[in-house]
């Protein structure tokens, strides 16, 4: 993502709301506007992210990002991965960090060692609940 997905701020509707809520929530503009395009970069990681067995690589090229106060304003579940060591690097060793990630990923995946961690366990596959499920899933196949 190069840059922070700002909104267009002359709009007269984003005016607007952004008078409301100072008003009515003493909310001050560059808050709101820091943040809604902080929601917007998580959107953007979670289009690549679809279910448990997906991963993606997101790069973050604006050194923006790297600042408290915007990396605070991301969802719990992406600040957690957006480790220091991972912070302000050159193009080269973002290549470095990705070209890793991948091969660590590209390892054979079988979905028995995933039972209980990421997957159904067996004990909750047996379950008349799941069964119904798949049974159901079997017949629209």
């Amino acid at each position: 993502m190069f840059g922070v997905p700002y909104v267009y701020t002359q709009s007269h509707v984003l005016k607007a709301r952004l008078q409301y809520l100072r008003e009515h929530f003493q909310l001050r503009e560059n808050d709101f506007l820091t943040f809604d395009a902080m929601r917007h970069s998580a959107q953007c990681v979670g289009r690549a992210l679809r279910g448990k067995t997906d991963y993606g690589l997101m790069v973050f090229a604006d050194k923006r990002f790297s600042r408290s106060d915007k990396r605070c304003r991301l969802p719990l579940w992406l600040q957690s991965h957006l480790l220091p060591s991972n912070l302000n690097l050159t193009v080269d060793e973002a290549v470095q960090v990705a070209k890793h990630f991948l091969r660590q990923m590209a390892q054979p995946f079988r979905k028995e060692e995933q039972l209980g961690l990421s997957l159904l366990t067996w004990e909750q596959l047996q379950t008349q609940e799941v069964q119904q499920r798949l049974n159901d899933l079997a017949q629209h196949a």
